[in-house]
């Protein structure tokens, strides 16, 4: 794996799951019954970690074989995941396994904190950009030149 993709999953993952505890943490005392409500807070982040890591491990896979794929990829992963997860909120509705609500709003923040940790960390990467006959060994001796 490389070492962005170790980079997202631990700067992501690591505060996703911090907000799923905190939400399952806070509707433990807040949202009756306790029991049901924590086991909607910990299955909704267990789900949002679970699709978040599996799309990053694709997205970090494209980007190694097919770099150029790798906005389209991302904006299908994302759309996919989103999509899912609505689906799932959706499905569970009605269930009285767990809170329902705890479920949805954990879904919810930590989808929020992962894309914003993962904002964070892209944005704070620096990512090497190759340009093909840009080197000392240009034929043109054009080396280090912008376009005109």
């Amino acid at each position: 794996m490389a070492s962005l993709d170790v980079k997202i999953l631990g700067g992501a993952g690591v505060p996703a799951l911090v907000a799923g505890a905190a939400c399952t943490l806070i509707a433990a005392f807040v949202a009756p019954p306790a029991g049901k409500a924590v086991i909607g807070g910990v299955f909704a982040t267990i789900v949002v970690i679970a699709f978040f890591s599996v799309g990053q491990v694709v997205l970090g896979r494209t980007l190694r074989n097919n770099p150029q794929m790798a906005m389209s990829v991302a904006l299908v992963i994302y759309l996919a995941k989103i999509g899912v997860l609505f689906v799932l909120i959706l499905l569970f509705a009605d269930t009285e396994l767990f809170n329902t609500k705890v479920f949805a709003l954990t879904i919810v923040v930590c989808t929020i904190v992962w894309t914003i940790s993962e904002v964070v960390i892209f944005a704070r990467t620096k990512a090497l950009t190759i340009v093909p006959g840009s080197g000392p060994g240009n034929p043109d001796g054009d080396a280090g030149k912008s376009p005109s």
